[in-house]
């Protein structure tokens, strides 16, 4: 079974074509390389030097010696994610949903190992422009190229293994939870079946954010101060490509097979997740690949290029050695000190839970999950005041920076618990908003069901936007109380925005582990479906005498399903999260190319205005790149859940039979990934492509162009995330509490569904890595364009027509070589050919 996916690669996946066309187009970038002159000056951040973290003392300590000690926190942490990871494994677990599991287990890991070959791949584009820009064009000053190329290529692969590694951990995590979550259900308490997918969760969380700080500390402490910036910008680049990969390619494996499992439900008048339906274990490992690899890998690139950014703008912006010092070892102690709130409030959270609902017969699952959030965030609030006292109570004369610092911090906190808040507004089993959507499909069938999608999706743009910008204007006031004055610093509210979106993830193991809870509820419900424990024979007493309980076989199904529809919420409500960040975290980065052109705001300021043409070109141009982008992901999964439909609608047998065959599920994962891999190829050579072309044209343009993909993504993302989630709650609606399976109104549910998987699964969860990537890649593009003009201008136009050329055939690319037409066509002939 291991090798079944692990082919499909090399055996064309009907892509040999664009693969042609993406070496060919190394031609273009290898021409800058030929032509171009080594240029001697600073080479971006790679060139950036930290100071000496030992000439600050804190608490009686250098500042050294006190971030070693965090070391051990991480150490803590990463043993706290292995003990919930053992105990987990050895839950009880009947034998017929263990076997699922592991089924799906195994096809997720065959799923893994065949994107790992693929994004190798996608590292090697990376790798050429970072050997051109750090090896030929612009090596860091003082160093020799042989020394630092290689710890910048090594510490990419370092990103790409991290977000990989997690990932991996999470879908391991996940497949011991969710057969454990669906035998807890026979007992017919509904506890455990919460506890044990939240227990998943947070070993992943505490586990993610451990791994991170963990290879950023070891950086920061052990790594001389001088290749520090090769090392932070080679992690950067290599964990933002591994979750934009991860995140697109899982976000178009999984609604493939979503769309195409849940679609049988009405062709046919079948169960959810039918053991009969070979489209089901191809769901069940999207599940994962979608919901479960691209939030781990989203998640752990995001506080790693988060605090990036903020380690960057401290050496750009701060002219205080000292400041700078202090600045760092305060910014890592708040990510040990979170990591422990978190901890903490998880137990507290816990044990509450425990005391009200371990006896109970009935609970509502998104309570316990509500107060662990906000009892996180306030521990959270209250230790970041309390220990930014202690280690920063001077900056630069001003004892009172520590506390608006603290200020400035505790509203991207604070946003890590609101943001949920108002998401379930539009998305939970108890929104108006969702019960719009089922009372609309009654009268109106699905037509009006998904307009009524449309509103609320529309409706959380404005709520949630609003609210992002009242917390960041917070924090700009806070900035101006003398920050910039005690610190020594340029653009300081640039640096308040960065410590907002490093508030977002504040408490990123609890919104690690809330998203995580949905896959696991999920897959929980089909592994029950899938294991026929119902017709084991003698199930009843062999349960009884095994494991001493009484089963209720249609009270665990409603609680299961009841449950599915409380981690459809939190799945929601993780994604705005995220996305907030990234654009928050943006407006950081972004400031350093500006830096950058400007000579530290000294030239060229005037550049940055609605005056200047190319700017406003390029805040235009920012839009049509995401809707493209949404297009293109959308384009991938229709035309894959076309194909899986085709499939399993000519294979599927219903009579005589108790499941799939084992063949034709491969077949459908197969048809899965080959269409996440072809989507992800013509989206990813795109988007490089596009990146380096806008640079090349102006770099100013490119700015405007960086702050309109952030503030048009933004949006689109958070419109399209909350329609798909208050489309797929209001079809659990409808099978949960209504009990109306098979029925008109279920159907009219379920087609709003399909058409909500791709846009909160797919398009809307991608943009984050997709804004990160450009931003961050950005910085090397646009000091290669930059470089390359001050030697041969007319070469930097001509490659910058180049790159738009092969971008736009990709984009072309993306939808007429992806057309459900197009295919048909050539599938006819070709087999008229045989």
């Amino acid at each position: 079974m291991r090798t079944w996916i692990a082919d499909l690669v090399s055996r064309g996946c009907g892509f040999a074509h664009g693969r042609a066309a993406a070496v060919a187009a190394f031609v273009a970038v290898a021409a800058s390389a030929a032509l171009a002159q080594p240029a001697s000056e600073v080479g971006g951040e790679a060139g950036l030097k930290l100071p000496d973290l030992s000439s600050v003392s804190f608490l009686g300590m250098d500042g050294h010696k006190l971030l070693m000690i965090g070391i051990i926190f991480c150490i803590a942490g990463l043993g706290f994610g292995m003990a919930i990871y053992m105990r987990l494994k050895n839950l009880p677990v009947h034998r017929a949903m263990l076997e699922i599991s592991e089924l799906i287990y195994e096809t997720c890991k065959t799923y893994l190992i065949t994107q790992g070959k693929f994004l190798l791949l996608l590292w090697v584009f990376i790798a050429v422009v970072i050997i051109l820009y750090f090896g030929v064009l612009s090596p860091v000053p003082g160093k020799p190229v042989m020394t630092t190329l290689p710890i910048i290529l090594a510490f990419s692969l370092v990103g790409i293994a991290g977000s990989f590694g997690v990932a991996w951990f999470g879908i391991r995590v996940n497949t011991f939870a969710n057969s454990r979550t669906a035998f807890a259900g026979l007992r017919g308490k509904p506890y455990p079946i919460y506890s044990i997918p939240l227990q998943a969760g947070m070993s992943i969380g505490m586990m993610l954010i451990s791994v991170e700080l963990l290879i950023m500390l070891f950086i920061l402490l052990f790594v001389p101060g001088d290749y520090a910036g090769p090392c932070f910008i080679g992690f950067a680049i290599g964990e933002s490509l591994g979750a934009a990969a991860l995140r697109i390619a899982g976000g178009i494996f999984t609604k493939i097979a979503d769309i195409g499992s849940d679609l049988m439900k009405i062709v046919f008048k079948i169960k959810e997740d039918d053991a009969r339906n070979p489209g089901v274990i191809a769901d069940c490992t999207g599940d994962n690949a979608g919901d479960s690899v691209g939030p781990s890998a989203d998640g752990f690139e995001t506080y790693g290029v988060t605090g990036v950014a903020l380690i960057t703008f401290i050496l750009l912006g701060v002219k205080s050695p000292t400041v700078q010092v202090q600045l760092l070892v305060w910014i890592f102690v708040m990510r040990i000190m979170m990591l422990v709130s978190s901890a903490g409030a998880y137990f507290l959270n816990s044990a509450v839970a425990r005391a009200r609902f371990a006896d109970a017969d009935v609970m509502n699952f998104e309570t316990p999950l509500t107060s662990l959030v906000w009892v996180t965030s306030v521990v959270s609030i209250i230790l970041t005041y309390i220990v930014s006292a202690v280690i920063v109570p001077d900056i630069g004369g001003d004892t009172t920076q520590w506390w608006k610092l603290a200020t400035i911090i505790s509203c991207g906190t604070l946003a890590g618990a609101l943001i949920p808040e108002l998401v379930k507004v539009f998305t939970s089993t108890e929104s108006r908003h969702v019960r719009e959507i089922v009372a609309s499909a009654e009268e109106g069938g699905a037509s009006l069901g998904i307009l009524a999608g449309f509103v609320a999706g529309n409706f959380s743009g404005y709520y949630l936007g609003l609210s992002m910008v009242f917390l960041m204007s917070v924090g700009y006031y806070m900035s101006t109380m003398g920050l910039a004055a005690a610190a020594t610093m340029i653009a300081a509210p640039v640096f308040a925005f960065g410590l907002v979106a490093f508030g977002f993830l504040g408490m990123g193991p609890v919104t690690i582990a809330v998203d995580s809870y949905g896959p696991v509820t999920d897959n929980a419900q089909s592994v029950y479906e899938l294991s026929l424990i119902e017709q084991e024979p003698n199930i009843a007493a062999e349960l009884k005498k095994d494991y001493n309980f009484n089963v209720n076989f249609e009270r665990a199904k409603h609680m299961l399903e009841e449950n599915d529809g409380a981690g459809n919420t939190f799945k929601a409500t993780a994604k705005p999260v995220l996305i907030g960040t990234a654009v928050v975290g943006a407006t950081t980065m972004t400031f350093s190319i500006i830096m950058a052109l400007t000579n530290g705001l000294t030239q060229n300021v005037e550049k940055l205005s609605l005056l200047h043409a190319p700017f406003l070109l390029g805040l235009i141009s920012g839009g049509a790149i995401i809707y493209w982008f949404t297009g293109a992901s959308t384009q991938a999964v229709s035309t894959g859940a076309y194909r899986a439909v085709e499939f399993i609608k000519a294979n599927i047998k219903l009579e005589g039979v108790t499941k799939a065959s084992v063949a034709d599920s491969k077949k459908v994962v197969e048809i899965c990934t080959k269409y996440a891999q072809k989507g992800m190829l013509n989206i990813f050579i795109a988007v490089f492509f596009a990146t380096l072309s806008f640079a090349f044209i102006e770099p100013f343009l490119f700015i405007g162009y960086l702050i309109s993909i952030a503030i048009f993504g933004l949006y689109q993302a958070i419109f399209m995330a909350n329609a798909g989630g208050a489309w797929d709650n209001a079809k659990k609606i409808v099978e949960v509490e209504y009990k109306q399976k098979g029925t008109p109104l279920h159907d009219a549910t379920v087609i709003g569904d399909t058409v909500g998987d791709p846009f909160k699964d797919t398009s809307s969860v991608a943009l984050n890595p997709v804004i990160k990537f450009t931003t961050l890649f950005g910085l090397l593009a646009v000091e290669l364009a930059v470089k390359l003009t001050e030697t041969n201008p007319g070469l930097t136009n001509l490659l910058a027509a180049v790159f738009f050329v092969i971008s736009f055939f990709f984009v072309y690319r993306s939808f007429y070589g992806m057309r459900i037409g197009t295919e048909s066509a050539a599938a006819k002939a070709h087999g008229a050919g045989h």
